[in-house]
């Protein structure tokens, strides 16, 4: 095994991401996530790290579905308050050459028109390191939030979201020709016109005339990264992915998750190598093994049960706090005919109780990419998630900021370097290169986005 994997930090513009209650821990700065240097000194580190990229979540509503209410999100920082993922995006990209920023950006409630500008100017502004982490929305509020009674069905979700892209990949792949922007200070000619064009999209959900107002960016459509487990989200990310976030609760279920994308892929045309894998690694590392696991110790101390109960509820569409202890999830699911059945199932064990469930939502050593110890013990773990499931890469959750970076990069990255699964150094170019081949910045012919491409002139016309 030599191939080099592909790490992330796992990030979101807030106080409290995923590892509830760390906030408090003495030695976390999360406090300071409305301060720009906070951004461009975790840039720096990620780079100095040599990291592929920071992946930045985002919610745009509050976790209200437990105790009735947003109240214990908003008292134990569940994700808020939060604030725009792309907007600290320049200021990190300033301060670095080569790290590359996902962002996640929903296609439910907003029009496609405005976000292609912006991802075109991010594009631009990182000189081609951007790319955007698709998603549908999955929280009631959310909804209420743009003016809807409630969530659109998982259906009409995703209808939007694969109308959402084939406007983006008009925008972003045939609006604007090769060659169009020609500088010609003699002629008086900055952009040609006759290579710049109307997409006049009429569809379900979208109107949109164009032309697209952004010049192409480095690499015209941002990397599309898609995080999908159900089989509405994997036929999606089959046909539009190029990095999909997968999820399960075995090694056998990321080993069947992927092996059914790259099936799905390769069926869409693209080839079973056009997606590459990610998973959310939890790992905790230390100069011994009793120090990491000393960390893990302080960690759990720190954590809030309310705060992961918070998260649960509200990403799950059941509060657990409302049900006796020994109620089976699966009769809650059955009686409410949730239309998160599929998400939830795959959170909880069958024929889980509330209390077991209760008792397991608040672990954070959960999943099977969970390492604890030394930098050889953990790289040697990893080398058995690789080699069980065939992932391409993690995302890196953290426990404490700079901490986690601090650790990963002191203990883990020697020992994957000496097991040739991490680089030594950055290669020159954009972030679709990082993943794939080098000289491939733009999407490659066999994605439908490509399909949208006008033709290259001959010199004569």
């Amino acid at each position: 095994m030599t191939t080099e994997l592909s790490f992330n930090l796992f990030e979101m513009n807030t106080v409290g991401h995923i590892s509830q209650g760390l906030w408090r821990h003495p030695a976390n700065t999360r406090d300071r996530y409305t301060d720009l240097a906070f951004w461009q000194d975790e840039a720096r580190l990620l780079e100095a790290g040599l990291f592929d990229s920071v992946f930045l979540a985002d919610v745009i509503g509050a976790y209200d579905g437990y105790r009735g209410g947003p109240e214990t999100a908003v008292r134990e920082a569940v994700q808020i308050p939060n604030n725009d993922p792309l907007l600290v995006i320049p200021a990190m990209a300033a301060v670095t050459e080569h790290l590359g920023f996902v962002a996640t950006f929903s296609t439910t409630y907003e029009p496609p028109f405005a976000f292609a500008r912006r991802a075109s100017t991010l594009d631009h502004l990182t000189k081609g390191r951007f790319g955007w982490n698709v998603v549908t929305s999955y929280l009631p509020g959310a909804a209420r939030n743009f003016g809807l009674e409630n969530e659109l069905s998982h259906e009409q979700r995703y209808d939007r979201a694969h109308e959402y892209l084939q406007v983006l990949y008009k925008l972003w792949e045939g609006s604007w020709e090769d060659g169009a922007v020609t500088r010609d200070a003699v002629r008086g000619v900055y952009t040609d016109p006759s290579r710049v064009h109307a997409i006049d999209h009429n569809g379900a959900y979208f109107q949109v005339a164009g032309p697209h107002l952004s010049e192409p960016s480095p690499q015209r459509t941002p990397v599309i990264f898609q995080a999908g487990s159900s089989a509405t989200g994997r036929a999606f990310a089959a046909k539009h992915a190029e990095v999909v976030f997968v999820g399960g609760a075995s090694l056998e279920d990321f080993a069947a998750s992927i092996a059914d994308i790259r099936r799905l892929a390769d069926e869409y045309g693209r080839g079973p190598d056009a997606v590459r894998t990610l998973g959310s690694a939890v790992l905790i590392p230390g100069r011994t093994h009793a120090d990491a696991v000393r960390k893990a110790e302080e960690y759990e101390r720190y954590s809030s049960a309310e705060g992961y109960l918070a998260y649960a509820g509200g990403g799950s569409g059941i509060d657990l706090a409302a049900y006796p202890p020994e109620t089976r999830i699966a009769d809650i699911i059955a009686a409410t005919a949730s239309s998160k059945e599929a998400a939830t199932m795959s959170r909880y064990a069958p024929g889980a109780t509330v209390g077991e469930a209760l008792r397991e939502v608040t672990r954070f050593d959960r999943g099977p990419f969970f390492a604890l110890g030394t930098g050889d013990e953990i790289a040697e773990a990893i080398v058995g998630w690789v080699a069980a499931t065939g992932i391409d890469g993690f995302n890196l959750r953290q426990f404490l900021t700079p901490g986690t970076i601090e650790d990963f990069v002191e203990f883990v990255v020697p020992a994957l370097q000496k097991r040739g699964l991490y680089r030594e150094r950055y290669r020159d170019g954009t972030l679709r290169e990082r993943f794939f081949p080098e000289g491939r910045a733009g999407l490659p012919s066999s994605h439908p986005g490509a399909g949208y491409r006008i033709p290259k002139r001959r010199e004569s016309e």
